[in-house]
């Protein structure tokens, strides 16, 4: 059962957005919940320069089937040209946490 599930990292450099992205998910069942750091520090590449800019993260609980869905809703909602979507497979949990999991999201 583990290896259906995953965690999915998902950056943007407003906390607050990023919480209504993280909602907009969970209400649409593509996450059953967001784990939301809201102050990060990203050093980063981008169009040949090095930036050191605050962000937020959230960590979404969800199928590992999803994550399509997932990241198309980042790329037609997210104001970045490229935003970080990545997703880390599950190895292990709380069993009935995984059933949760299962239960608060779709099928895809």
């Amino acid at each position: 059962m583990d290896e259906e599930f995953c965690e999915v990292v998902v950056t943007a450099a407003d906390a607050d957005w990023l919480a209504g992205f993280t909602r907009t998910l969970v209400e649409e069942r593509l996450a059953a919940c967001g784990h939301q750091i809201a102050a990060i520090r990203s050093v980063y590449r981008w169009d040949g320069a090095v930036h050191d800019e605050p962000e937020a993260r959230v960590a979404l609980h969800t199928r590992r089937s999803l994550v399509p869905a997932i990241t198309a809703r980042a790329d037609a909602l997210h104001p970045y040209d490229v935003p970080c979507v990545i997703a880390v497979p599950l190895v292990g949990g709380n069993p009935a946490y995984l059933r949760w999991i299962a239960d608060e999201t779709r099928e895809p």
